[in-house]
């Protein structure tokens, strides 16, 4: 029961995240799964996945009836990640637990630096990758640098079970010249093409998985997205992003501890 609590929680918090920040939140996963569920690294990724796929075509499917997803964009830049997601997916399960936990300490820092810095100063963080993307496009190497940010993208999700999110949406802006309006919503469909490639390769491991209670954290991961909309109308970008990056710096610390122990 305690268990079932825990899961209902920080699925609850997961969800409130994603959908105050629209990118980011899906990270809290793994570590959740893992210190509070006591889910082996190589199963909590995999779990993530599900709940990645769950939350994420969830608020795609939002974005798309809003008219802010840019599918062909989006098919293009997630093409290039889905090989990397397969073959890091079969990879994953593969390695040494402590490995796979500094790596995901390493990747929730990143998280913590971008979400820290957008949350500074007027010009910096996302203002400034707004401004650049109406370049990114442009040029015969644009081509070559999405499919290289896409497949990096793809195995990180593959490897690490996270939507990538907070990686798309810059990779999006600055590299395609998607607008800011859209590249979230274009992000979200990048992430659940990617992370379905990742859970498909995954299915022939042997890799046991707690039904029980990955579905009550996606379930409260949903709800709370919905919830999280409405918090980010209330409170203000750069407070949510202090907030969840300084949360996030701490797993990131924690994790990075427990690899080296």
């Amino acid at each position: 029961m305690t268990a079932l609590v825990l899961a209902l929680i920080a699925g609850g918090v997961v969800g409130l995240a994603l959908g105050a920040l629209g990118a980011g939140g899906s990270i809290l996963t793994v570590p959740a799964l893992v210190y509070l569920l006591g889910f082996a690294p190589s199963a909590a990724t995999t779990a993530g996945l599900v709940v990645v796929i769950g939350t994420s075509l969830t608020a795609l499917l939002a974005h798309a009836r809003a008219g802010a997803v840019l599918w062909r964009a989006g098919l293009l830049f997630a093409a290039a990640g889905l090989l990397p997601a397969a073959a890091a997916g079969l990879v994953s399960v593969h390695l040494p637990a402590a490995l796979l936990t500094a790596m995901f300490a390493v990747l929730a820092g990143l998280a913590a630096v971008r979400m820290l810095r957008s949350a500074g100063p007027a010009g910096s963080g996302a203002e400034t990758e707004a401004a650049a993307g109406g370049n990114g496009a442009a040029g015969p190497s644009a081509a070559g640098r999405a499919a290289g940010a896409g497949a990096g993208l793809g195995a990180v999700t593959g490897l690490l079970g996270v939507g990538g999110g907070f990686l798309a949406v810059p990779a999006l802006v600055t590299v395609l010249g998607v607008p800011m309006s859209a590249a979230v919503g274009t992000s979200l469909l990048v992430v659940v093409a990617n992370a379905l490639v990742a859970l498909a390769a995954r299915a022939s491991t042997a890799v046991q998985l707690d039904w029980a209670l990955i579905m009550p954290f996606l379930a409260t991961a949903v709800l709370g997205a919905w919830d999280g909309r409405r918090l980010a109308a209330k409170v203000s970008a750069r407070a949510l992003q202090r907030v969840f990056g300084g949360v996030l710096l701490a797993v990131a610390a924690a994790m990075g501890a427990t690899a080296l122990l």
